[in-house]
């Protein structure tokens, strides 16, 4: 195990990789459908809301599926992490919108009106007065949904990844012994996602040190 140790921490390092990378593109992808979601404008509501429906209602596994076997068929053709990236983007991108929709609604409608009032333009006042509400707000809710990326990367093995339960069932295949080695990985798992829940408290505590007890 002592020899095989390496090879799977160097793995766990593509695992944090592949969540960082999707977590960076699902915020852009959750933070436009969230102004979609948003918006007066019809066509971009009605984009917006099935979006959220198709990803949400289809099993991330499918989506993968669909990303890298699936879109060769009509000349699209991505690599294995970049098919993983994507899948886990997209994946993320729709729970993350109702993340920023919500934070975004939760502000009340006197600080749109007050900002107006000084002369603001919308956008001035959802980046000068909204958005720094909306963070506080927002943390702990993409926290969670970063953890809950970290073990979803687990999926894209399937597509031939050398993420952390690709390398574990690598060694599996070898060694002929699952209990020992998944458990291992699921250790492994809950260590890298210990990490992050110590650097989300400390994060909330940052963003809400001004905010009277």
């Amino acid at each position: 195990m002592l020899n095989d140790l390496p090879f799977l921490l160097q793995a766990s390092l593509v695992t944090v990789s592949l969540a960082i990378s999707s977590m960076f593109f699902g915020l852009i992808i959750g933070v436009l459908i969230a102004l979609a979601r948003i918006s007066r404008n019809r066509p971009l509501y009605i984009l917006g809301s099935a979006y959220i429906s198709i990803i949400r209602g289809t099993p991330l596994l499918v989506q993968i599926y669909i990303v890298y076997y699936g879109l060769p068929q009509v000349g699209i053709a991505f690599d294995p992490v970049t098919s993983g990236i994507l899948s886990l983007s997209i994946n993320t991108g729709a729970y993350l919108s109702e993340i920023f929709r919500a934070a975004i609604q939760s502000v009340d409608k006197g600080q749109f009106e007050a900002s107006y009032m000084l002369g603001m333009t919308h956008w001035q006042a959802m980046r000068r007065i909204i958005v720094p509400q909306c963070i506080r707000t927002a943390v702990p809710p993409i926290g969670n949904t970063y953890i809950s990326l970290l073990k979803d990367t687990s999926l894209v093995s399937i597509v031939t990844v050398s993420e952390l339960l690709h390398a574990t069932a690598l060694i599996v295949a070898r060694t002929f012994q699952p209990f020992t080695y998944y458990l291992l990985a699921a250790v492994i798992y809950w260590v890298l996602s210990e990490i992050f829940a110590f650097v989300q408290r400390r994060l909330e505590v940052r963003v809400n040190r001004h905010v009277r007890q």
